[in-house]
C-alpha cells in the first residue's frame, strides 16, 4: 500500500513540474514574441486579385378585368456579370475583365424583345516606368450575344444587330496611369479598331461604316479609356468607364463615344438594386431617321436599365 501510494505522488509531482514548464513555455513565446518586430519583406504578397459579381433581376405582372388598362401580361429578366481577374507582380501588372449583360422582357401588345445586350472583354499588360505609369498594351473585344431589332412604329421590326455584327476589336499600345486600385486611366496615341460587321444583309446597307458588302474595316487613331471602380458608401458601389476614340483616317474630329455606369445598392446579402445607365456616339452609326427630314444619321445612344433582384459576390 506504501509503494502504490509513493507511486501515485511521484505520478502527481511528474504531472505538475511538466504542466508548470508548459506554462513556462508558453508565457516564454509570448513575451518573445512581442519583442520581436515583423519585417514586412517577410510576408509574400498576394499575386492574383480575383473576383465575380453576378445581379439577377426577374419582375411578372398579369391583369384581369383592369379597368385601368395595360398589357394582361409581362415578364421581363435581367442579368449582369462582371468578373476580373488582376496579377501584380514587381513592376508587372496584368489586368483581365468580362462585363456581359442581358436582358429580355415579353408583354401580351409587344411580344417578345431584348432589353439588353452586352459582351466587353479586356486584357492589359504594364510594366511600371515610373511611380504610377505603366508602358501598356491593351485588346478589348465589344459585340452582343443575339440579334437585335429596330421597331418602328409603322413597320415591322427592322435586323439592326447581331453576334459579331457589330463587333469592336482595338489593339492598342500606350501608356497606363493607376494611382490606385480604383482608378486608371489608359492613353493611347496609336490604336488600331478592327470593326467587323459578318452578316450579309447588314453589310449590304454598309451597315456601322463598313462598305457595302465588305465585313471589314480598319482603322487607325488616338485612344482614351478611364476606368473607376469604388465603394462610395456602406452598401453603395459605383463602377464607370469612358472611351474616346478619335479615327485619324476619317474625320478625326467626329470622337467615337462609349461610357457605361453602373449603381450598386446593396439591400443584404442576397438582394441589392442596381442601376445601369450606357451612351454611346459614333457618326458612322446612321441607322436613326429624323421624323421631320426623312434622313437618317447619327444620334447619341441612350440606355438605362433598373433592376432589383439576387446578388451575388465570389
Amino acid at each position: 500500500m506504501k509503494k502504490f501510494t509513493l507511486s501515485i505522488a511521484c505520478c502527481l509531482l511528474c504531472f505538475m513540474a511538466t504542466h508548470a514548464q508548459t506554462d513556462w513555455m508558453k508565457t516564454s513565446r509570448e513575451e518573445a514574441s512581442k519583442k520581436i518586430k515583423k519585417d514586412d519583406n517577410d510576408t509574400i504578397p498576394k499575386l492574383w486579385r480575383k473576383g465575380l459579381n453576378l445581379n439577377i433581376n426577374i419582375n411578372q405582372g398579369s391583369l384581369s378585368n383592369w379597368a385601368a388598362g395595360g398589357d394582361n401580361f409581362s415578364l421581363s429578366f435581367g442579368s449582369n456579370v462582371y468578373a476580373w481577374a488582376f496579377y501584380k507582380k514587381g513592376r508587372h501588372s496584368w489586368d483581365n475583365v468580362a462585363d456581359l449583360a442581358y436582358g429580355y422582357i415579353n408583354t401580351t401588345s409587344l411580344g417578345g424583345r431584348k432589353s439588353d445586350d452586352r459582351i466587353d472583354l479586356t486584357s492589359k499588360y504594364g510594366y511600371e516606368i515610373c511611380k504610377n505609369w505603366y508602358a501598356s498594351g491593351l485588346v478589348n473585344l465589344r459585340t452582343q450575344f443575339t440579334d437585335g431589332f429596330l421597331y418602328p412604329a409603322d413597320t415591322t421590326p427592322q435586323l439592326s444587330s447581331k453576334f459579331f455584327a457589330p463587333a469592336y476589336v482595338l489593339i492598342s499600345p500606350g501608356f497606363d496611369y493607376k494611382p490606385d486600385n480604383s482608378f486608371s486611366l489608359f492613353l493611347s496615341p496609336a490604336t488600331t479598331r478592327l470593326l467587323f460587321v459578318m452578316d450579309n444583309y447588314l453589310s449590304s446597307q454598309s451597315a456601322y461604316g463598313v462598305d457595302s458588302g465588305k465585313h471589314f474595316k480598319y482603322e487607325l487613331g488616338a485612344y482614351l479609356s478611364a476606368n473607376y471602380l469604388k465603394t462610395i458608401g456602406k452598401n453603395v458601389t459605383y463602377k464607370g468607364r469612358l472611351d474616346l476614340f478619335s479615327n485619324y483616317l476619317d474625320h478625326p474630329g467626329n470622337i467615337a463615344v462609349f461610357m457605361t455606369n453602373a449603381l450598386e445598392l446593396k439591400v443584404n446579402k442576397w438582394i441589392s438594386a442596381l442601376l445601369t445607365v450606357d451612351m454611346i456616339y459614333d457618326d458612322k452609326v446612321k441607322v436613326f431617321e429624323n421624323k421631320t427630314t426623312g434622313v437618317k444619321g447619327p444620334r447619341l445612344q441612350l440606355k438605362q436599365v433598373i433592376g432589383v433582384g439576387f446578388t451575388a459576390k465570389f
